[in-house]
């Protein structure tokens, strides 16, 4: 029997593998598989799926395939396969030779239908897709018997032979298993297995007229592949059954068996493929890796780094009970690994010119400035400081509120690793905004600090007065309700937030920022991480995504509004 510190901090499935390991169940292997539709990029839901199946595989010293279940043309693209496959790396795992598609046995699965057939175990049926649906009832309704479901075998296997050869249009027969319409499961009430599709395939073009269903193909093609534990979403829970019966009566011996667990909910997002489809095709985003999308291609062009989605998977856990995530959770784990990472540097996004006017005229110098304030092995750069520089406009307060520690006329504050200034005069334009301060500066707190052991409340970041412009963009949530398609009635893209993208496009930023590489990660100090865009940044014009500010405000603002 299995102790209690023997499952300690175990899921329920590897509790699962675990027993079946020691009854040596499969000869005590574990093989697993992601089995993504190749209609649409992955998004942050199908990471947990991933980091699952790879990881149950991994830690139990077993395989895990990928397997591109391809058997809708209609909606397929070889872009989607090449996009799944790059994403599957990205976040750290690897199939080796074990890439698979469920068109690699559409004969398999063509015998298979015809040796149903040849059992009694399954029928052509020529009802209308719409006739089927009614024929079977629902919960409360019982199902019919088609009037096609005592054809003969013989001419079963002809018609779908014929079915096969291309010879009707869409929709004039089906292949349906012949269970139970009395189930008070209506999953088992006969359901289509086959049905005809004049459409060109990715991989298998005009060849195959004729397309097996997901509930048979899917379990099949676990059984060819030889996987020990066919792992899935809650939705699928009922289907079990039928994925049962369709292994039972076609594959003798050792079968796969299918487990459930709890999907990935996140809050302030939707998961569907074919609304976010919507989304990329009316244009509400840039495309399938517009950084404010959930999607795995849009958190990598937004900064995520592969360790924290992986750890976003762990944290959100493994049950048999659905649960809504939030957004601040995954907030949370970027923000954890940047800080351990990301090294600092200073930017400005809305630049107020600073004059120090007892600053010598001509005169640079080049100040050292920590990488990283708590790890000195990443070193230190230098940043040119002289008579001009840049603050941020938010940290200048002409008639200061209670609490402000920033810089206001007559006050004193510290600039990071430079000097203590004392804002001194203010200019404004002609209608009368604040365009430049004149302030003098210590030169005896040269790095931050007096030597008289005065204080100061305020730290402000700034940048040279000659600094190198940068386009940033600020995303934040793409929808401002928690549960944008909750209500089925209305349009989820009405709960678009109008402020998920914010483009500043005169930020100022350090010298050292305007030649870095894509790909680049920073925090820029008191404002938080940020991403040079790996599309859209080039040498000398750099262009920086905001991947996570330093806390999380969004409840505060949420707050605010109501």
């Amino acid at each position: 029997m299995t102790t209690t510190n023997e499952t300690q901090g175990l899921n329920f499935l590897q509790e699962i593998i675990e027993e079946d390991r020691r009854a040596g169940k499969h000869g005590g292997r574990v093989h697993t598989r992601f089995p993504p539709e190749p209609n649409g990029y992955l998004h942050i839901g199908h990471a947990k799926s991933i980091c699952l199946n790879f990881g149950l595989a991994r830690q139990y010293g077993g395989l895990c395939n990928l397997r591109f279940d391809d058997t809708n043309p209609v909606t397929e693209d070889t872009d989607y396969v090449e996009a799944i496959q790059r994403d599957v790396k990205w976040l750290g795992f690897d199939w080796d030779d074990r890439k698979y598609f469920a068109s690699d046995y559409f004969q398999k699965l063509y015998d298979f239908a015809v040796a149903l057939i040849r059992q009694g175990k399954a029928y052509v049926c020529s009802l209308s897709p719409e006739e089927i649906r009614e024929y079977r009832g629902d919960f409360t309704t019982p199902g019919r018997d088609s009037p096609y479901r005592n054809r003969s075998v013989e001419e079963n296997v002809d018609l779908f032979a014929r079915m096969r050869a291309g010879e009707f249009p869409d929709g004039k027969h089906t292949l349906r298993a012949k269970i139970d319409m009395a189930s008070p499961n209506p999953v088992l009430r006969d359901p289509p297995i086959y049905r005809i599709r004049h459409a060109h395939h990715h991989r298998t073009g005009e060849s195959w007229p004729i397309y097996p269903l997901y509930d048979f193909a899917h379990c099949l093609s676990d059984a060819i592949e030889g996987i020990t534990h066919s792992i899935c979403t809650l939705e699928f829970e009922n289907r079990r059954v039928l994925y049962d019966w369709i292994v039972d009566a076609l594959i003798p011996g050792e079968r796969p068996h299918q487990y459930e667990f709890n999907r990935l909910n996140l809050n302030y997002t939707v998961m569907s493929k074919r609304k976010l489809l919507k989304l990329v095709t009316e244009k509400y985003v840039s495309g399938w890796d517009d950084p404010r999308m959930m999607t795995l291609s849009g958190l990598r062009r937004r900064g995520f780094t592969p360790a924290s989605i992986r750890d976003f998977a762990t944290r959100a856990g493994v049950s048999k009970t659905q649960q809504l995530i939030d957004m601040g959770v995954l907030e949370l784990c970027i923000r954890e690994d940047l800080n351990e990472s990301a090294p600092r540097a200073m930017a400005v996004l809305r630049p107020l010119k600073v004059v120090l006017e007892n600053y010598p005229e001509g005169q640079v110098e080049m100040l050292e400035v920590q990488n990283h304030p708590q790890k000195p092995e990443m070193g230190s750069r230098q940043v040119p400081f002289s008579r001009e520089l840049f603050i941020e406009a938010d940290d200048f307060m002409e008639v200061p509120a209670k609490g402000f520690f920033r810089l206001a006329p007559g006050k004193e504050v510290r600039l990071r690793s430079a000097y203590f200034i004392t804002c001194k005069e203010v200019i404004k334009d002609a209608s009368g905004n604040v365009v430049e301060l004149r302030c003098t500066y210590d030169p005896a707190t040269k790095g931050g600090d007096s030597p008289d052991g005065r204080k100061v409340k305020g730290t402000l970041h700034w940048v040279p007065g000659d600094a190198p412009t940068a386009e940033v963009r600020l995303y934040d949530r793409l929808f401002s309700v928690e549960s944008p398609d909750a209500d089925d009635a209305a349009d989820f893209t009405t709960f678009l937030n109008p402020n998920s993208l914010q483009v500043v496009s005169n930020a100022r930023v350090e010298p050292m920022l305007a030649n870095t590489a894509p790909e680049s990660r920073f925090q820029f100090e008191r404002l938080g991480y940020f991403y040079a865009d790996p599309k859209d940044s080039k040498p000398g014009k750099p262009v920086f995504n905001r991947t996570v500010t330093l806390k999380d405000s969004w409840v505060k603002e949420q707050g605010k509004q109501k």
